[in-house]
């Protein structure tokens, strides 16, 4: 009886031992060392990859936003405020998404075939408004300009990043919007262009935050 006591209370105390031992290794030491590394060598990306505009963190590199003008009475998606750029569609439409709002806790797409009636009709109506919103009084925007990425959202519905083709078809809108030259807006975009990662990997990507803190200080300057 009391060998079985013994033993139980040395089992016992082994356990709680080793509880105590991995809870200070792996619950304190570990995560120190880790926050320290990503600090030390990654503090950008440690902290969230953050952009700043006048010392005020304005959002992350690494999630979209979206630029819309307030949601009016009886809209279900607030207008997109076309003074800025676009990102992809992650509202209004809201082709081939289920975040409606760049919601952080919702991500996601509907995954709906390519041959899907309803995508498909979301498509062309988001090509259509494509098209309009950037035609202006000397440009001209053609159905086959339109980029995939400029009717179609991620699959996360939070990517922050436009290709450049659909940035380039959003100059004239913005040149005419803020009354800057074309040439100014045009070279903004080429400046804010990053190329394919190491070369290969990836496509050329505009990210759009970036991008639109450019903007506002070249209107705040003109």
């Amino acid at each position: 009886m009391n060998n079985s006591v013994t033993n139980t209370a040395r089992l016992l105390w082994a356990g709680l031992r080793a509880l105590l031992v991995l809870t200070v290794v792996c619950g304190i030491l570990y995560p120190l060392a880790v926050t320290g590394v990503a600090q030390g060598l990654f503090p950008d990306k440690a902290n969230g990859s953050e952009i700043r505009a006048n010392g005020t963190v304005v959002g992350s590199s690494l999630i979209g936003q979206s630029y819309n003008l307030p949601l009016k009475k009886g809209q279900e998606t607030p207008e997109p405020d076309l003074k800025w750029f676009q990102g992809r569609p992650a509202n209004g439409l809201g082709v081939n998404s289920v975040n409606t709002q760049y919601t952080l806790i919702l991500s996601g797409a509907t995954n709906r075939a390519g041959d899907n009636a309803e995508l498909i009709k979301w498509v062309k109506d988001a090509k259509a408004a494509v098209v309009k919103d950037n035609s202006t009084a000397d440009y001209k925007v053609k159905p086959s300009e339109v980029p995939a990425d400029a009717v179609t959202s991620s699959g996360s519905g939070l990517d922050p990043d436009i290709s450049p083709a659909y940035a380039d078809i959003q100059v004239h809108r913005i040149a005419e919007k803020n009354d800057l030259p074309v040439a100014q807006v045009q070279k903004l975009v080429d400046e804010h262009t990053d190329g394919r990662t190491l070369g290969f990997i990836g496509e050329p990507r505009v990210n759009v935050l970036e991008l639109n803190i450019a903007l506002k200080a070249l209107v705040t300057k003109s």
